[in-house]
């Protein structure tokens, strides 16, 4: 079973189409190690919102997780408000879920702990 710790020490493969995704079962499976996430009714996505006191520590965690994303090379789409910023990730080749995205939520939780 893949653990959060074990996904941070992993990296995003590219994933150009080609690979199925991952169904809510798999999906649920993984999300038992990232218990603050949410999976979408549909099983396509996972997003978390995440709360912060300030604008400068909301930013400086948009500009840590940008930092992330860009060295896996994997994005997520992300909406910012003065306090908080919610996250969403989703692999937009396969129109679903794929390691990947297990992954780079593993890491973004880890600027936290």
């Amino acid at each position: 079973m893949t653990t959060a710790c074990n996904l941070t020490d992993r990296h995003c493969v590219p994933c150009e189409g080609g690979v199925t995704p991952y169904d809510r079962t798999a999906a649920e499976t993984v999300m038992k190690d990232l218990p603050e996430w949410i999976l979408s009714d549909d099983g396509k996505s996972i997003s978390r919102d995440f709360k912060f006191k300030g604008f400068f520590r909301t930013m400086s965690f948009v500009n840590a997780m940008a930092w992330i994303a860009n060295s896996e090379n994997h994005h997520p789409d992300f909406m910012t408000g003065y306090n908080h910023c919610e996250v969403t990730f989703t692999t937009h080749a396969i129109d679903g879920l794929s390691e990947n995205d297990f992954i780079c939520a593993a890491k973004v939780d880890a600027l936290l702990a």
